[in-house]
């Protein structure tokens, strides 16, 4: 293990690490000392067919702790330890995670101890998955792990290579050092909360429509969840969200202020009368870039083969806010783009003078409009490295971003604060 961060960040954390009946289970092992080098105290339970991989023995040596197997078992010194071992946990870490286990959490089976451990936790649930390639890819295993994703279960996907089966493709479990860093930052991840106490974010979302006449209208595949994703965890962190949302397929989190639009130019006049009052202004909606020149007032009859429609150019609304805001406001945009991700985003940065944009190729698997996981690319003014990440539910996608928009804030405070030292 290397580059794993000192102990004082993660002492005290308390990690119960799952194990279930994989070839990989002895990659468990090191995945423990990877967690106890960072500080963790850590907790381990098996399952019955992990116990024919490696015995519970090690892991006892390891974690100087007592090894759930069944917790109905004679020796078990705990017996309702799938609720305390569960809900004195910060993390609960299953690796390797076999389809069988997965299948059990996804449909809330809880036959043994981990399964039930699974049900009985409220910590956040990192799986590292294991199988052969062929039973990875199946739909079964699949839609099994989206109902994980859309839980809000991190799923680390496996490593592509030679099986012990001697197949060929994505199945392998990750590196070790890779599920510990992983397992690290959702640790941190629960450090999260309060750090944007005092922030007023105004939020734009969803998707303009732009009437043509009084039953036709342009607009885009928006459904609204990134969006409504960022309010909700900008919620729990302490921030107050103001919302201002057109077009949406799913509901907005509660205790968000909320303000419907329907076109760009009703959320241009929306965010620009509430802008003065955020410090935090993130466009996350997908505004329509043009309108019919003139709406007919009544429907248009079908009366020829052809139609002409004349478009006008709408309201720049993300131009416009980073043109107008104050000092000590902070810009966030979003790019979904079909090619030239980086290229596009990093234009999109300057020319619109933003301080952070979210990129995402929305022709990805799992990134497009509409789906309840995303893939991007985080850029910022202050960085030439982008910062790529992995496909991951638009909740946890929030939080990413939002982390990004801590430190941004941390650097913007940092610098006032020198000014005004040196005057």
């Amino acid at each position: 293990m290397t580059n794993q961060p000192s102990k004082p960040g993660f002492t005290g954390k308390k990690v119960a690490l799952g194990i279930s009946g994989g070839i990989a289970a002895y990659k468990a092992a090191e995945i423990l000392r990877g967690l106890q080098r960072a500080g963790c105290e850590v907790r381990v339970a098996m399952t019955k067919r992990a116990c024919e991989f490696i015995q519970p023995l090690t892991f006892r040596a390891l974690s100087g702790a007592h090894v759930i197997v069944d917790d109905y078992a004679p020796d078990n010194p705990d017996p309702i330890a799938h609720i305390t071992f569960s809900q004195s946990v910060d993390l609960l870490l299953v690796a390797p995670a076999t389809a069988n286990i997965i299948a059990k959490f996804a449909n809330g089976v809880a036959d043994d101890f981990l399964t039930s451990t699974y049900l009985a936790s409220h910590a956040p649930v990192l799986i590292a998955p294991a199988m052969n390639t062929t039973m990875w890819e199946h739909p079964a295993t699949q839609r099994n792990l989206n109902r994980l994703r859309e839980d809000g279960v991190r799923i680390l996907e496996p490593d592509a290579g030679e099986m012990a089966c001697g197949t060929i493709g994505p199945g392998r479990l990750s590196e070790p050092e890779k599920i510990v860093t992983a397992a690290l930052e959702m640790l941190s991840a629960r450090e999260r909360a309060g750090d944007l106490t005092g922030e007023r974010i105004l939020l734009t979302v969803g998707a303009t429509r732009e009437e043509i006449d009084p039953v036709r209208f342009i607009s885009n595949r928006s459904s609204g969840r990134m969006g409504f994703a960022l309010a909700e965890a900008a919620l729990a962190r302490g921030a107050e969200v103001n919302i201002v949302a057109g077009f949406t397929s799913v509901e907005p989190p509660a205790h968000a202020t909320l303000t419907r639009v329907q076109s760009a130019a009703e959320m241009h006049r929306a965010v620009m009368t509430r802008l003065k009052n955020a410090s935090i202004f993130i466009g996350a909606a997908a505004v329509a870039d043009y309108r019919p020149v003139n709406r007919a007032e009544a429907k248009i009859k079908k009366s020829s083969d052809s139609f002409e429609l004349a478009l006008e150019r709408t309201e720049d609304i993300l131009a416009e806010v980073a043109a107008s805001r104050s000092r000590d406001q902070l810009v966030v945009g979003f790019a979904a783009e079909t090619n030239n991700l980086i290229e596009n985003a990093r234009a999109k940065l300057s020319k619109k003078k933003l301080d952070l944009v979210i990129a995402n190729d929305i022709t990805q698997n799992g990134a497009g409009f509409d789906t309840t996981t995303n893939i991007i690319t985080i850029i910022s003014k202050d960085n030439d490295k982008a910062l790529p990440l992995p496909l991951m539910s638009k909740r946890e996608t929030a939080d990413r971003i939002l982390d990004e928009v801590v430190r941004l804030r941390g650097l913007m405070v940092h610098s006032a604060t020198s000014s005004t030292g040196s005057n």
